[in-house]
């Protein structure tokens, strides 16, 4: 029954694309050409340019540089989540240090991918940040509800990043873990940045000391 079938498809997530730098676009939209599950309805060059675009194409998916003219990602992510709460936002950076990926999550990314990221791992980050696997914040911003899309554990971690630290805790390396977990080496780190911010640790040996010691793991 075909018909039936096609009808149990889920849509097709709807991105736009915001970078200063016309190779990246047009880099970023041949990324995504092949994935079967993802379109590209827009693009802009600037934060202002995409915050006229939104209304008009109504994106599922924002990806923001973080650095651009007339409005960068930062800026333009907090006018976004404003006006369109539901829209999913990635920032698309060159620095993977914690300060500027706590600085996206809090201003209310859904995700943080770096653009040295394998082209052909962009679409599963794009997913994983719909889904709310790549980065979560640690808390709801201020007078706002917590959210309840993912199922908290001891320490505030979601399933995956406890699963993350069992395999830490484990001696796994990023790369064995993302091997195992059959996701980017990438989205470990993603994961391993928001478990240390949310267990006030600074690296794997404090976080598994934390998890041994509050009987995150056994």
């Amino acid at each position: 029954m075909p018909d039936d079938a096609n009808s149990l498809e889920k849509p097709r997530l709807k991105v736009a694309i915001a970078d200063d730098h016309r190779l990246m676009l047009d880099g970023i939209k041949r990324a995504l050409e092949t994935a079967p599950d993802i379109t590209v309805v827009g693009e802009a060059m600037s934060g202002d340019e995409m915050l006229t675009l939104v209304p008009r194409v109504n994106p599922d998916v924002v990806i923001l540089d973080m650095r651009m003219p007339k409005g960068d990602g930062l800026t333009t992510l907090s006018k976004i989540k404003k006006s369109h709460p539901d829209v999913k936002v990635i920032i698309l950076s060159m620095f993977e240090d914690p300060e500027h990926i706590n600085q996206a999550l809090d201003q209310g990314a859904s995700g943080y991918v770096v653009k040295s990221i394998n082209p052909l791992d962009l679409a599963s980050a794009i997913r994983q940040a719909v889904e709310g696997t790549v980065i979560t914040r640690s808390g709801p911003p201020a007078g706002e509800a917590p959210r309840t899309t993912q199922q908290q554990n001891p320490g505030g971690l979601t399933e995956r990043e406890l699963a993350i630290l069992k395999l830490v805790a484990e001696g796994l390396s990023n790369l064995d873990i993302a091997s195992k977990l059959y996701v980017t080496e990438q989205t470990v780190k993603f994961h391993l940045s928001n478990i240390y911010r949310k267990l006030g640790v600074g690296n794997r040996t404090e976080a598994t000391r934390y998890a041994y010691r509050n009987n995150l793991i056994d």
